[in-house]
């Protein structure tokens, strides 16, 4: 069975992998990747002798221990990771105040301390009594569960800077399983400056000790670098009886994992409402940008989020540097600054980089004079949008899809907000649904 994998990215590559390790012939299966290089969205960058990722900063994480496992083995195994311990912040004025949140609010300035812990508690005390359920609107959503001061002083400001839409135009299906609930508690105890720990589910990690993120691809790559076509994108898929043509190759199986926003353009024979639909999906791009900084070390930080417009256009900057020593030069360090931008949008412009580093100068976090240089990457989909024509759209687009025997996979083949972990798993899962697809038609 000759199979088409289009992309090289986590979830390609992994597939191809799973694929030929668990006996598919190499010979038969070829991935299309329109980049000069493998990784797609968990591809990293080095200048002058600093590197970062270029959709954000990843880090190696899962419940799953299997997919841990084959995931360092790709990079080296064990020895060739840094385990982290996560140390993430909120930076609010001149202050730190602990991550999430709620968990935080002793650190905040009395006022907002108390319309934060009157909100939550007020909110709470409202489920409580009409058994009501989650509202559909995340801006809404927010303040059910909680309450109007956290809305004010954190959820708002920051998810408006994430999405760049009105709170309400999403839907809160996306955070269901994604933020666990706070015990009451724990916030009062955090208001009155008991430290309590939420999130624990990622308090260590694990990263690459050299290459940054991409380590972990390449090495997926690594073994099957004779299969991979790059600089080549796909022009066109077509289906002929049961076969397809790619490119006018001719495959048997074709698994897609480039988004379904693009598909219309390549797949002829999809009617007009299912392009529609793939064309209406939401999505957001980000803009990477590296402040390589003359500055010996940072303090003892992961990743810190940026709520407010004062703190200039990002909304997360991660620690690069802190992750793995050869990320910077001996004696430097690094900042990987994220500022996303509304699916469609055009990127900013130079002004961009000035405004990020005004943002954190006047936020306490740098000094200007700090600043070595500056390096960006853009990429138009990073972030799934969950608006609320979202399920509809993608129940449509299956439903066509599933009927014609087109695989599809990926976070943007699929459009779902899988991490890299989720992609393999998926990967792997399809890879034995396909081998055992091979054994029965032999």
């Amino acid at each position: 069975m000759k199979i088409a994998i289009l992309g090289a990215g986590v979830t390609g590559l992994s597939l191809a992998r799973f694929l030929i390790d668990g006996g598919h012939p190499a010979d038969s299966v070829h991935l299309f990747e329109a980049a000069s290089s493998t990784g797609g969205l968990c591809a990293s960058k080095t200048v002058d002798g600093f590197t970062y990722d270029v959709t954000g900063g990843h880090i190696l994480y899962s419940k799953d221990r299997e997919t841990m496992a084959w995931m360092q083995a790709q990079a080296g195994g064990p020895d060739a990771f840094v385990q982290k311990e996560r140390h993430t912040r909120i930076r609010f004025g001149q202050r730190w105040v602990n991550y999430p949140f709620e968990n935080g609010l002793g650190d905040l300035p009395p006022d907002a301390n108390y319309e934060c812990l009157s909100g939550y508690v007020r909110a709470w005390h409202e489920r409580q009594m009409t058994k009501s359920s989650a509202p559909k609107e995340f801006g809404q959503w927010v303040r059910w569960r909680f309450g109007d001061g956290i809305a004010k002083h954190f959820m708002d400001p920051y998810n408006q800077k994430v999405w760049k839409r009105e709170l309400d135009f999403l839907t809160s299906d996306w955070v269901a399983g994604r933020v666990p609930d706070a015990p009451v508690d724990d916030v009062l105890r955090s208001a009155v400056g008991i430290r309590t720990e939420g999130y624990t589910h990622q308090s260590n990690f694990l990263y690459p000790r050299r290459g940054g993120f991409q380590a972990i691809t390449e090495g997926i790559a690594r073994p099957i670098l004779s299969r991979i076509r790059l600089s080549t994108p796909v022009r066109g898929i077509t289906k002929q009886g049961e076969h397809w043509r790619v490119n006018d190759e001719d495959f048997d199986l074709v698994v897609n994992t480039l988004s379904l926003t693009q598909l219309p353009d390549l797949v002829p024979a999809m009617p007009a409402a299912i392009a529609d639909a793939c064309r209406a999906l939401e999505y957001n791009g980000i803009v990477c940008v590296l402040l390589a900084l003359d500055r010996a070390q940072h303090p003892d930080l992961s990743w810190i989020y940026l709520p407010h417009e004062s703190q200039g256009p990002a909304n997360r900057i991660t620690y690069m540097s802190n992750y793995a020593p050869s990320l910077a030069p001996t004696g430097r360090s690094s900042f990987l600054c994220e500022v996303t931008t509304k699916g469609g949008a055009r990127f900013p412009g130079p002004e961009l980089e000035r405004s990020i580093v005004d943002g954190l100068a006047h936020s306490g976090l740098i000094r200007r004079d700090e600043v070595l240089f500056h390096d960006r990457t853009e990429t138009t989909q990073a972030y799934v949008v969950f608006d609320h024509g979202y399920a509809a759209r993608r129940a449509a687009i299956f439903g066509w899809l599933d009927a014609q025997g087109l695989w599809t996979l990926g976070r943007f083949g699929r459009f779902e907000y899988d991490n890299s972990d989720q992609c393999v798993i998926k990967a792997r899962a399809l890879a034995v649904r396909l081998l055992e697809q091979a054994r029965v038609g032999a």
